[in-house]
């Protein structure tokens, strides 16, 4: 079940709470039917080809992203950074250029300490993907805000993404992809625990493509109201074993920093805690914890032998966030 192309012409009129619950019966609906593709696709745990491993002969490699929609979320960041310090990490914060007040003192608080500020589009929608002309239109202000902000990684609004396209953006890496995710607006996986490189064409250069490999926040806890970070312990343990890359994008916007969610499009940021904590337990000394850019410029520099096919806009279809 697809929510129809009209729902986002009526999306502006239908209440927050009313969209989740739907969202939610859709995301109910669908698990059923993709047991054997998330959230583990176990075809995509084959390594690219000339593979010689991460750095220091680590066993696999933790990402960790956040995507900043909203100006709620942006509020959070600050909570967020201080409970990834006390554990040791450092992650990179996307921020949407255009739809909220963006703190440039909180940009300099977050690089100050060793975390990364990445571009998230200009708005939360997916106008960027009407049409190339759209596409380059809005590039160019992207471009702008990457060279403002020292960013050089981008992330599309909603997970909408055209890899061909995304060449017009001056980056070293995009994050707009996933190996599998069938509750995305364009569920079409990578099929990779892999990062792969995006080779340029018609004199424009290329960049490294760093799908995130496990479920999302939002849909785990908000549509499909788990409540326990096991999806998550569960596809960390299968990466691990099969030596790929653990990148998560979470959100601030829906972490609640208070002991108990007070909102229904809230969970307890306790449960992002005890991910971070159970990679420290379990795998203390066995990850590589790079930045995605730090990720970015390793896989330039070691494997830039083609990755999957470039995205066609022509599957742009569900429902956004």
């Amino acid at each position: 079940m697809i929510m129809p192309h009209y729902y986002y012409y009526l999306k502006p009129f239908i209440p927050r709470r009313l969209q989740v619950a739907l969202r939610s019966m859709v995301a109910a609906r669908k698990r059923e039917g993709c047991r054997d593709l998330w959230p583990v696709d176990r075809k995509a745990g084959a390594a690219p080809e000339g593979w010689r491993g991460w750095p220091d002969n680590r066993r696999f490699a933790v990402v960790l992203t956040h995507d900043v929609d909203t100006a709620r979320g942006h509020e959070q960041c600050g909570q967020l950074q201080k409970l990834e310090e006390r554990l040791g990490f450092r992650s990179s914060f996307n921020f949407v250029a255009a739809q909220y007040p963006v703190s440039r003192n909180l940009h300099d608080q977050l690089r100050t300490a060793g975390f990364e500020i990445g571009v998230h589009g200009l708005v939360h929608d997916r106008t960027l993907y009407e049409s190339l002309p759209a596409f380059r239109a809005q590039a160019q202000r992207i471009n702008g805000y990457l060279r403002d902000w020292q960013a050089v990684g981008f992330r599309s609004p909603c997970m909408y993404h055209n890899l061909e396209w995304l060449q017009y953006l001056d980056i070293e890496y995009d994050a707009s992809t996933f190996d599998t995710d069938p509750f995305e607006p364009q569920p079409d996986g990578m099929g990779t625990i892999f990062p792969f490189w995006v080779a340029g064409s018609e004199g424009r250069r290329g960049y490294v493509e760093l799908p995130y490999t496990l479920p999302q926040d939002f849909t785990i806890f908000i549509l499909l109201k788990e409540r326990g970070i096991d999806l998550w312990k569960n596809k960390i343990d299968w990466i691990a074993e099969n030596g790929g890359m653990a990148l998560i994008n979470t959100h601030p916007d829906y972490m609640c920093f208070d002991e108990v969610a007070g909102r229904f499009d809230q969970y307890p940021a306790r449960y992002y805690e005890e991910l971070l904590g159970y990679l420290k337990s379990r795998y203390q000394g066995c990850y590589w914890h790079p930045l995605p850019r730090e990720m970015a410029r390793f896989w330039k520099g070691n494997f830039r032998s083609p990755g999957p096919a470039a995205a066609s806009p022509a599957s742009l279809k569900g429902v956004d966030r």
